[in-house]
């Protein structure tokens, strides 16, 4: 009884507790969090006391927040970018990353347990985020935090990587002896890349600038061209059974397609399908979308070989593969 009130008090001092309640449903009904009322820049963000907190699912955990990220994203989103999705369900959190503690869980949950240290991502399309001193996931989304590291470092791993994950296991399916090519390997996204496909035994070459080239050749990579100063197309040898493209530009998309194999697979993080969505609204937006990607289809078969596959938005920005040419 002492150590159950004691615990309480921490929360109440720490998270403007307002509600206690039973430790495996539900320890609080408000908190702190930073909320988008509005689209625009950084200084629409807003800070607010006694946000409510939903009821807790039954496949639920309610994470105490020690530590979140700031992805590309969150900062799109801010920005409009979704707005066909999102705007009326203003106002939004934010955040996709968390790394805590666990404050409750529900009742169907066996795998964690009050006071587990966990780190997670939530859904690109949730509209609760993580930027909240309680944040609110499924018990797949999240895993034990390892020891060795802090919590900060754990917060900023989940959402890229899989994001890669989905990219190279899921789509690609890469395997052991493969070449990949990952197109920006310095940013988080593609050293995530690099590490797993290099985990899998693949063999990695990476575009990035400069400044990054000894942080992707320790990460892995067999090869890093400086897209800054050097010819891409002169220094890149060989074809690849994959290519991740975290640039997403129309020269980098040709690019990558003319160095795939045959069967290999194409994925990009920039899609058209939210932005034409956002501009000419869901139904005529996502019809948009289908067409163009019909035509690249048509386009690159005829001078490539190259058939594309959309992805949906919900496998984490994903946007379209393609199979390659020899």
């Amino acid at each position: 009884m002492i150590r159950i009130a004691r615990r309480s008090i921490e929360y109440a001092i720490n998270s403007s507790i307002s509600t206690l309640k039973n430790a495996n449903t539900r320890l609080i009904s408000t908190c702190r969090a930073v909320v988008l009322p509005r689209f625009g820049g950084p200084e629409v963000l807003e800070v607010r006391h006694n946000v409510g907190l939903p009821d807790l699912g039954a496949s639920e955990v309610l994470v105490r927040t020690a530590a979140v990220a700031i992805n590309p994203l969150d900062c799109r989103m801010r920005s409009g970018y979704g707005r066909s999705l999102f705007e009326p369900l203003l106002p939004l959190i934010l955040g996709r990353d968390v790394s805590g503690e666990v404050a409750a869980i529900g009742s169907s949950v066996r795998q964690l347990y009050v006071g587990q240290e966990v780190f997670g991502a939530l859904h690109p399309t949730a509209v609760r985020g993580t930027y909240s001193d309680y944040a609110v996931l499924s018990e797949d989304e999240l895993v034990p935090k390892p020891p060795s590291i802090t919590h900060v470092e754990a917060s900023a791993i989940p959402f890229a990587a899989l994001t890669a994950w989905r990219a190279l296991k899921s789509t690609a399916r890469i395997s052991p002896g493969q070449t990949v090519l990952v197109i920006g390997g310095g940013g988080a996204v593609g050293l995530a890349a690099i590490q797993l496909s290099v985990a899998a035994g693949c063999k990695v070459v990476t575009t990035c600038g400069k400044l990054s080239i000894d942080r992707v050749m320790a990460a892995g990579a067999e090869k890093a061209i400086d897209y800054t100063s050097e010819d891409l197309r002169a220094k890149l040898e060989g074809r690849f059974d994959a290519v991740l493209d975290t640039i997403g530009l129309p020269e980098t998309e040709i690019l990558g397609v003319d160095l795939l194999k045959r069967g290999g697979n194409y994925m990009t993080l920039q899609g058209e399908a939210v932005s034409l969505a956002d501009t000419y609204g869901l139904v005529v937006g996502g019809a948009a979308a289908t067409a163009k990607l019909l035509k690249k289809q048509v386009q690159y078969r005829q001078s490539h070989g190259v058939g594309t596959t959309p992805l949906s938005l919900p496998r984490r920005e994903l946007d379209q593969s393609g199979q390659g040419s020899e």
